[in-house]
């Protein structure tokens, strides 16, 4: 048998290697993504190997996974439950899709990922697998597996000869892309217990900010194309609102979010880039959205995140929404200039040249064109079944 396996390096994922060798008689081939983790990639071919994998596929998808996954996200203004930018839900339907592609190429049978039974991650390997390629066996060692606890993976581990770095483990279990940073277990299991400083891994106590400092974004469509009248890239502005953001203490989110198995779940996340950029798409589209248009996105966004957080990447109803969200947007051009300061991103000035506001229609002084005796009318009619109900039955 011939199998893919997702693999990040880390411990789960190395003895699923192994694992998966012995228990199936296969050949295994690793696909790691890079998709903005900030580790040595070349490092984790080099153990696959070592480890026994006919083949350690590596590869740079950043781009891709900016422009075809986060972007669209952002343009929908997507947060699960109101707050996460679903960093790590956005990299793992891309990972799969890859994985898919190798195991059509490869003629493989199998495909594999190292998630646990009560995690989120499963489902949305899974889901993407049965989406793009349905006649594929998925094998999730760690809900098969014999070992139960993370000392006897170790041992297993250093028996079969597999790289172990260290004996010490963090305390944490961390998921990071260039979207975000996820961190859960250890003390994050209480949700009664501030998080510790030593948690957050790309950002600065927010006590400890720098003065208050000034960032221009551009969007065309939705989407960011400029920092400060400097044109770049997809991965470029990302990268460069993180590093801004994070030494502000920008983007720091402590929730307690229900995942797809039906559990609570303590996270805390690092999003700098993701809020500084929700913060400015919002203010744009308070300047060229109609009030109706807005209230019914809110609701296609919190549908969107659904989608999302839920695997359903590659489903209808989701590339049905991009197609809504595409027209709704159209106008959604323009500039936000946001103030950065103490943990904060505060949208202070915003333009665009769709803009539905009109300074003659909202203003109280001498320029004001608004006729105000039509409110009279207006407050009649609106009110009319409050009156109505009023007559018939008077409040007690």
């Amino acid at each position: 048998m011939k199998i893919v396996l997702a693999y990040s390096g880390g411990l789960d994922t190395s003895v699923a290697l192994k694992w998966l060798q012995e228990k199936y008689d296969a050949e295994v081939i690793t696909y790691t993504a890079d998709i903005g983790q900030g580790i040595d990639l070349e490092k984790i071919r080099e153990k696959a190997l070592k480890s026994g994998a006919k083949e350690a596929i590596v590869e740079d998808v950043r781009e891709e996974f900016i422009k075809d996954y986060v972007f669209p996200a952002l343009k929908a203004g997507a947060l699960y439950e109101g707050k996460y930018p679903l960093a790590t839900a956005l990299g793992r339907p891309l990972i799969a899709k890859k994985i898919v592609e190798i195991a059509k190429n490869k003629k493989a049978e199998a495909v594999a990922h190292g998630c646990t039974g009560k995690g989120n991650d499963q489902v949305r390997f899974e889901l993407t697998f049965m989406a793009l390629a349905p006649g594929l066996k998925v094998i999730a060692p760690a809900r098969e597996w014999e070992f139960r606890s993370r000392e006897e993976e170790i041992e297993y581990a250093r028996e079969k000869g597999i790289e172990v770095e260290a004996t010490r483990e963090s305390p944490y279990s961390i998921d990071r892309n260039l979207w975000g940073v996820s961190i859960e277990c250890g003390i994050l299991e209480d949700p009664e217990k501030e998080p510790p400083e030593d948690a957050y891994q790309i950002t600065s106590p927010p006590e400890k900010s720098p003065s208050p400092t000034y960032v221009e974004i551009e969007f065309r469509k939705g989407i960011p194309v400029a920092i400060d009248s400097e044109k770049l890239d997809p991965v470029k502005i990302v990268e460069k609102l993180n590093q801004i953001g994070g030494k502000y203490g920008i983007g720091r989110i402590d929730m307690v979010e229900d995942r797809v198995v039906g559990i609570k779940s303590r996270e805390i996340y690092e999003a700098p880039a993701a809020v500084i950029l929700h913060t400015c798409r919002d203010a744009l589209e308070s300047l060229v959205l109609d009030k109706e248009s807005r209230l019914f996105r809110t609701l296609i966004s919190q549908k969107y995140a659904e989608l999302t957080y839920y695997g359903w990447w590659f489903s209808p109803l989701k590339e049905a929404l991009d197609a809504f969200i595409d027209k709704l947007l159209e106008n959604l051009t323009g500039k936000t200039r946001v103030k950065l300061w103490g943990g904060n991103a505060e949208v202070v000035s915003r333009t665009s040249p769709y803009s539905l506001y009109k300074e003659d229609l909202a203003t109280y002084s001498e320029k004001d064109i608004f006729d105000h005796k039509a409110s009279e009318g207006f407050i009649k009619l609106w009110g009319l079944p409050l009156k109505v109900r009023g007559e018939i039955q008077p409040p007690q």
